[in-house]
């Protein structure tokens, strides 16, 4: 069993910038994929990012490709989401989520929810215009 808890979100300008974190406890940080995903009110919850349990590879949504950048500390059992020029229509929760799929992880996997086997509780961001 992994827990994930959020932090990190909050109200910004357009244009600012926010960084998530997502501090993972109870089993062994590093061998775990990590996720990010968002909701925004009415829609469904949509892929933003993801990184490789080895930090090695990175993946990106096209709506935030040149924006967003995932990062992990395995020591800290920490993986973040620095957000830069931030738009109006990334208003969302955002939750992270963790993958225990090892090797058979393959790069099609990342943006699929069903994926992921452990979420966090989400923290929400809201970009004003």
């Amino acid at each position: 069993q992994v827990q994930l808890v959020e932090s990190g979100g909050g109200l910004v300008q357009a244009g600012g910038s926010l960084r998530l974190s997502c501090a993972a406890s109870g089993r062994t940080f590093s061998n775990y994929h990590m996720g990010w995903f968002r909701q925004a009110p009415g829609k469904e919850r949509e892929f933003v990012g993801a990184i490789r349990w080895s930090g090695g590879s990175t993946y990106y949504a096209d709506s935030v490709k040149g924006r967003f950048t995932i990062s992990r500390d395995n020591a800290k059992n920490t993986v973040y989401l620095q957000m830069n020029s931030l738009k109006p229509e990334d208003t969302a929760v955002y939750y992270c989520a963790a993958s225990n799929r090892g090797s058979v992880m393959y790069s099609y996997m990342y943006p699929e929810r069903g994926a992921y086997d452990y979420w966090g509780q989400g923290t929400q961001v809201t970009v004003s215009s």
